[in-house]
């Protein structure tokens, strides 16, 4: 008796490479659309190549790098089937991070894991992390899609980035001279950016899914589902045109996980403390929704969401109130949220 083995395909093992390629295809323009003039060669190649030129006009050429993802946000674009803004919280929480040294962002890499490609969706999904690469001013180089069958489930997926940018060390902003008397500026978030949603989903997606597509007047008319969705704000271009005007920055945070109380703490000499004034800047509708649905008090919010501030500048008193012009003049709201007093280095709230 023969004993004849069934030839199994690697399609057989649920990794297509057809559709693979026909992903490739589909993000092409999207890719391409991100190019700065430093970009070497074109999508598709084994590493990204990205011209040093950059980094000419520099004395000493510093590289700031930074890696994250997007977190159970990804829960909600699959549940209300739109994959085109996790995308742009993906740059956005890369770039912001390193924007915080000064650094201008060049180029950007991206990690898809899923469980099935479709290529579809894998374009929806590119597209928006192209657009969250122009907002910040940075190339989208390379990355790397992978199928995952038998660990992921089939519609599963998830993102990671990875971005390289450069400063000067001279003008690095790195806290040191923050001292008592300086005042911090705020600039508005567009929501929950990308922090908290395994606390959000819980409390507000988990049984009431139905709800998410219904319009709120307390929401201004958009939908829960719209309202949480919204892409995290990046803030790089106003951010460097500010730096580029010569205004004296010291420090910078990006309101992240943690909050404002441990994030801005982050760029605080162990000499002082930010006091934040939460009456300076109104929180918006979203985030009381999250605190009335979890039962949380005003300190475990603003240890968790940004709560309408995401990204915090420290400068001189003197030079306040022409930063915030400039940023407003480049489309940022921004209100003055703080000051820094002498203490040991913590976030306080008066």
């Amino acid at each position: 008796m023969t004993d004849e083995k069934r030839p199994i395909s690697y399609r057989d093992a649920g990794v297509d490479t057809a559709e693979g390629a026909r992903a490739v295809q589909d993000i092409r323009s999207h890719v391409r659309s991100t190019y700065r003039p430093e970009v070497i060669g074109d999508i598709g190649g084994f590493g990204g190549l990205f011209s040093a030129a950059a980094l000419k006009d520099m004395a000493d050429p510093v590289l700031v790098s930074g890696t994250d993802g997007v977190g159970t946000k990804i829960e909600l674009a699959k549940l209300l089937g739109r994959h085109d803004t996790v995308g742009i919280d993906l740059v956005a929480m890369c770039a912001n991070d390193i924007l915080v040294s000064g650094a201008e962002p060049l180029f950007f890499l991206d990690y898809v894991a899923v469980g099935r490609l479709d290529s579809a969706r894998m374009e929806a999904v590119v597209s928006g992390i192209a657009e969250g690469c122009r907002q910040a001013g940075c190339a989208l180089v390379g990355g790397e899609m992978a199928e995952h069958p038998g660990t992921m489930g089939m519609d599963d997926y998830d993102l990671s980035g990875f971005c390289v940018g450069a400063v000067d060390r001279a003008r690095m902003i790195t806290g040191e001279s923050i001292a008592p008397g300086d005042t911090i500026l705020g600039l508005a978030s567009s929501g929950l950016h990308s922090n908290g949603f395994s606390l959000v989903r819980r409390v507000l997606v988990e049984g009431q899914e139905e709800a998410l597509t219904l319009q709120r007047v307390d929401l201004g008319g958009a939908t829960l589902g719209e309202t949480l969705l919204t892409p995290t704000r990046i803030y790089v271009k106003p951010v460097l045109e500010l730096l580029r005007a010569g205004v004296a920055v010291k420090g910078m945070a990006h309101i992240t996980g943690g909050g404002i109380t441990e994030n801005l703490d982050r760029c605080l000499p162990e000499t002082v403390d930010a006091r934040v004034a939460r009456a300076s800047w109104k929180v918006p509708r979203v985030f009381g929704l999250v605190q009335e649905a979890a039962a949380l008090d005003d300190e475990e919010m603003y240890r968790t969401f940004n709560m309408g501030v995401g990204f915090a500048i420290v400068l001189g008193a003197r030079a306040a109130a022409g930063a915030a012009t400039r940023l407003r003049e480049a489309g940022e709201t921004v209100w003055e949220i703080g000051e820094i007093v002498a203490g040991s280095g913590v976030v306080g709230y008066g």
